[in-house]
């Protein structure tokens, strides 16, 4: 039986959106963030203190273009795309300010709305991150660094993002104890150890069951233009 085609374009655009909605909504959990937000998170909760424009898709864009930079120096090339990524991490940060704004009706005021949002957030994640593997288009730092590493190092792309997980939670460790002083754990709670526990683990059973039930097809001729 023919599977229906998923257009890459439209797996990049979802992406973007639902990674936005699941960020906002683990925030809104305040169980702590997935490691792929916690270091952007933690330096908005700082540095909007100072600059009350630093808001959280602001802090969020910023990161990645030092991620983008990384990304740069580790694989030891330059291509467009990786340019593109960080205009993939502004879109998402206007985003990201705007799922917050959104979010910001829901009650918080019992435990187990707040458990629903961690997990739906959580969950929602880890489905958009293994769309944005999916895609030519070049996705946010976070997963562009996790997909050229795998790439450059021949390692299972899930195993590289658990890495990536763990070396950003303790970044963000390092970061809420700089700037909260030591033992605080602004941003950061169990939530984001599960989250490093579980992301890459969750994102290699979503990419497997969309490739089982879709097939993956570009609708517009323009994949050399991000492999340059």
């Amino acid at each position: 039986m023919k599977k229906p085609i998923f257009y890459t374009e439209l797996s990049y655009a979802l992406g973007m959106v639902l990674i936005a909605f699941a960020a906002a909504l683990t925030a809104k959990a305040d169980f702590g963030m997935s490691m792929v937000m916690a270091p952007p998170y933690i330096l908005h909760l700082k540095l909007s203190e100072i600059f009350p424009w630093f808001t959280f898709g602001v802090s969020s864009y910023a990161f990645q273009g030092v991620l983008v930079l990384l990304t740069i120096l580790l694989v030891g090339r330059f291509k467009w795309g990786y340019l593109f990524s960080f205009v993939t991490a502004v879109v998402h940060g206007f985003i990201l300010d705007g799922m917050v704004w959104l979010v910001d009706f829901l009650p918080t005021h019992a435990l187990w709305m707040r458990l629903i949002y961690f997990a739906v957030g959580a969950s929602v994640c880890s489905f958009a991150v293994a769309l944005f593997f999916h895609t030519y288009i070049s996705p946010e730092a976070f997963e562009l660094m996790v997909k050229e590493l795998a790439e450059k190092w021949k390692f299972p792309i899930d195993r590289v993002k658990t890495a990536y997980d763990c070396i950003s939670l303790l970044l963000s460790v390092a970061l809420s104890f700089g700037f909260f002083g030591w033992g605080a754990m602004n941003g950061i709670g169990w939530g984001t150890l599960v989250c490093a526990l579980v992301n890459g683990f969750l994102i290699g059973r979503f990419g497997k069951l969309l490739e089982k039930h879709f097939e993956f097809r570009d609708r517009f001729p323009l994949k050399k233009y991000f492999e340059r």
